[in-house]
């Protein structure tokens, strides 16, 4: 009987040995806590998304609310200011940046009724919280508050055809800036003589 030896072959090995698996566990360990580290200062220092919805409905609120007022070269209570080319062509009362005397926001005797009247030179028109309506109901939620800035600006070449001669009183740049604690978000419009007596 002749018994036949093979030789012994090593095994390949086969999974990981303790010191591989510490240090894999490792490594991932530290990068998923930097991962999450820099997600959770995003999600931190970001905006609620329910804030910023807020904040835009109320600048587009305070925005729609100021262009539809008149831009007329008259204060709309002036006898000429339908037909007033100028602000020389006006019968008693031609329109300036600034409110008319007696006029406010709020008032349901004199109410504004221009879009110079939002002007105010250094601060802009300050609307503290909680922001009424025209009609002074409180419809925004207390901690926004809202600054309307009114600034005469040129428009190139249309701006400098239109208006009584001065390209800046042709064209207003109107930029609402409402904030809610450390945010702030910034909606802007034009608004130009393009059709003063329409």
């Amino acid at each position: 009987m002749c018994i036949e030896m093979k030789p012994l072959r090593r095994r390949s090995q086969l999974g990981l040995t303790l010191v591989e698996l510490v240090m894999f566990i490792v490594i991932v360990s530290v990068a998923l806590a930097g991962v999450l580290t820099v997600l959770n200062i995003t999600a931190k220092n970001s905006a609620d998304p329910l804030i910023r919805k807020q904040m835009l409905a109320i600048a587009e609120a305070l925005l729609e609310e100021v262009q539809s007022k008149a831009f007329t070269y008259c204060d709309p209570t002036d006898a000429n200011a339908a037909t007033a080319a100028s602000t020389a062509g006006c019968a008693t009362t031609p329109e300036g940046l600034g409110p008319d005397v007696g006029e406010t926001r709020t008032s349901n005797t004199n109410p504004f009724n221009n879009v110079n009247d939002y002007y105010v030179a250094s601060t802009g028109y300050v609307l503290a919280s909680p922001i009424p309506d025209i009609t002074n109901t409180f419809t925004s939620p207390a901690g926004y508050s809202a600054v309307i800035n009114i600034v005469p600006e040129a428009l190139g070449p249309v701006a400098a055809l239109v208006g009584d001669g001065t390209a800046a009183s042709a064209s207003l740049r109107i930029a609402i800036t409402v904030s809610y604690g450390s945010n702030s978000l910034v909606v802007e419009s034009y608004r130009t003589r393009y059709s003063p007596n329409f």
